[in-house]
């Protein structure tokens, strides 16, 4: 099937930045969307921002300046750049790609497990 992996979270000061990555691997023949959702405690799951294969990228309301995505195709990767976090952005980050695999015609959105982001002084 499909796995993702993510790194690039841990603790970082108000302020300051991460880059958060995940790259998937398995049989994989496509993949579509890109993207990035995160979960703050006591707070519903919400999207984050989504690139297509075509580049074209959503973000959720407040962090296009901030948080820009980007994808290598090549390397079957998606990268979040964070900037300027606040403790607000305190969160666990998921990778979500929707993805077909060989001798399938479907696509299926495949999760990564999820990377934790703390923003505190």
């Amino acid at each position: 099937q499909v796995q993702l992996v993510e790194s690039g979270g841990g603790l970082v000061e108000p302020g300051g930045s991460l880059r958060l990555s995940c790259t998937a691997s398995g049989s994989i023949s496509r993949i579509s969307d890109m993207g990035w959702f995160r979960q703050a405690p006591g707070k519903e799951f919400e999207l984050v921002a989504v690139i297509t294969s075509d580049g074209e990228t959503t973000w959720a309301d407040s962090l296009e300046d901030r948080f820009p995505i980007s994808r290598d195709n090549a390397k079957n990767a998606v990268y979040l750049q964070m900037n300027s976090l606040t403790p607000e952005d305190t969160a666990v980050y998921y990778c979500n790609m929707v993805a077909r695999i060989w001798g399938r015609e479907s696509f299926f959105p495949y999760w990564g497990r999820g990377t934790q982001v703390t923003v505190s002084s």
